[in-house]
């Protein structure tokens, strides 16, 4: 095809595209035109959509507010039941900036009992809180305090202090009653306020009150066909070695029947006064000052518990505390255990591989048909040589309040010494043994700290030396209390008696 011809056609072709676009059928919508009607379209359906959102907004933020109004409520309500509480415990910012360094006790898990509670105590007042530990021994414990207050230190401003040490600590002590409102002194156990009170003198409130235990694995009970724990010494023995002798043909050799403390130390003053007393061997020195120790009866108690050491319980006993005792026994390799309150929360901790496989029970009793439990506990007292008296006054209110004793009872069963927080459904819930034993503890045996005053801890090492003279075999029982005896003449200048109470 020539080149003109080829253009001639393409004229054409042209020409009859343009008549027929611009005839009398609907013509194609221009770019423009096009995208007018997508642009109606789209506004129309987001119209609704607005609309919708706007719907669907309104009810959210009716629903948010309607949950931040509960919300805010509740932080508002918390907030007021913490102002209350600061205010019940006596807390300001009075003393904002104050540093207290206190003594406190590491036995088991008190240092996680106390720690919350000092964080909340700073956060409430802004007083810082240091926490110096003592020894775990109460004896080692006391010798560091006597050194403090021999110094007429004001190195510390509290003191953890043992329920016996009252007389022997009164001339340094502050006189509580002078910073604490007498209704909060009158909330606590009238017997441990006059244990705690000195020629007139508070010198420490309670804190938290103890008494010995026996504790006892309630599976293996049931195992080895026993209904439950023991009620006499004797059942206690035949019962442990039974189940001694099970576990260890079962391949546990590190399996013993009974744990207790008998190191020579201010704890097997507690056990062998227990032992004593159940026998019918009086409490050492009488509260008219008369001295008993030597007597029949407690020669028996010694001399079966001497019966225990290498059978149904380790030969390392001699030399065991509370921890070494709880050791032993948390670990699964023991049936029975002697051992304060606090061992049961321990017990059942989600670590723990007996946790929900025991009990607690009173201590069996002896000839004398009784159970008898050494009257423990501890209280906080302040240093007539601090400087902060009045904010370590403060701490001490908090700490040994209602506030203080319920947390510390809830999460580490430490017996409270309020009355009121034993009928108190929180505490019953987490701990509802308390309950079955308020009557333990409330007629519990109190050592003879009162009748000797600053001169107790004499007596005591005179006492559980003698004991564990006995307990490790370098003496029998009819020596040891006559040497006993001896000493306590020397020491308090009593007389001995014939024992008359039990």
């Amino acid at each position: 095809m020539s080149r003109r011809l080829w253009l001639v056609l393409m004229l054409l072709i042209a020409t009859a595209l343009v008549v027929a676009a611009c005839g009398g059928g609907e013509s194609e919508p221009t770019q423009e035109e096009a995208a007018q009607p997508e642009a109606e379209a789209v506004v129309t359906e987001e119209a609704p959509m607005e609309e919708a959102a706007a719907t669907e907004e309104a009810p959210m933020e009716e629903a948010a507010a309607t949950e931040e109004a509960p919300m805010e409520e509740a932080a508002a309500t918390e907030e007021a039941a913490a102002g209350e509480m600061a205010e019940a415990a006596g807390l300001t910012r009075d003393f904002e900036g104050t540093n207290l360094r206190v003594w406190f006790g590491s036995v088991g898990d008190e240092v996680g009992s106390y720690r919350n509670l000092i964080e909340e105590f700073t956060a409430q007042t802004g007083i810082n809180v240091e926490v110096v530990q003592s020894p775990q021994s109460a004896t080692d414990n006391l010798a560091q305090i006597l050194q403090f207050m021999g110094a007429q230190s004001g190195e510390l401003d509290v003191y953890q202090i043992d329920v016996i040490w009252p007389g022997i600590l009164a001339e340094h002590a502050a006189d509580l009653s002078q910073y604490i409102p007498q209704e909060e002194i009158d909330a606590h156990f009238p017997a441990i306020i006059e244990n705690n009170t000195v020629d007139g003198k508070l010198v420490g409130l309670p804190w938290f009150t103890d008494a010995g235990l026996l504790y006892y694995r309630t599976d293996l009970l049931e195992k080895y066909g026993y209904d439950g724990p023991p009620q006499t010494w004797d059942e206690l023995q035949e019962m442990a070695q039974t189940i001694q002798d099970g576990e260890r043909s079962e391949g546990n050799d590190s399996f013993w029947g009974f744990v207790w403390q008998g190191n020579n130390y201010e704890g097997l003053t507690c056990d062998a006064l227990e032992w004593q007393v159940t026998e019918g061997g009086g409490r050492i020195i009488e509260p008219d000052g008369t001295i008993t120790v030597n007597n029949p009866a407690t020669a028996a108690a010694l001399t079966r518990a001497a019966g225990w050491v290498d059978t149904i319980s380790p030969p390392g006993v001699t030399a065991y505390q509370e921890e070494d005792a709880r050791g032993v026994w948390q670990s699964g390799n023991a049936a029975f255990m002697r051992n304060w309150p606090y061992a049961y929360a321990l017990g059942n901790s989600e670590d723990s591989p007996i946790a929900g496989n025991f009990d607690v029970s009173p201590l069996p009793q002896g000839a004398g048909n009784r159970s008898a439990a050494t009257l423990g506990g501890w209280q906080l007292m302040i240093p007539q040589y601090s400087q902060n008296a009045e904010a370590a006054a403060m701490f001490v209110r908090y700490m040994a309040g209602p506030v203080g004793q319920k947390s510390r009872a809830i999460t580490n069963s430490y017996l409270p010494t309020i009355e009121s927080l034993y009928s108190d459904p929180e505490v019953l819930e987490a701990q509802p043994f308390m309950e079955r034993l308020y009557d333990v503890f409330t007629s519990a045996v109190a050592r003879p700290s009162t009748v000797t005053g600053e001169l107790y801890n004499e007596v005591s090492a005179a006492y559980f030396n003698g004991v564990h003279s006995v307990l490790t075999g370098s003496a029998t029982a009819e020596d040891a209390l006559l040497d006993i005896e001896d000493e306590l003449i020397d020491i308090t200048g009593f007389e001995p008696g014939p024992l008359t109470t039990q």
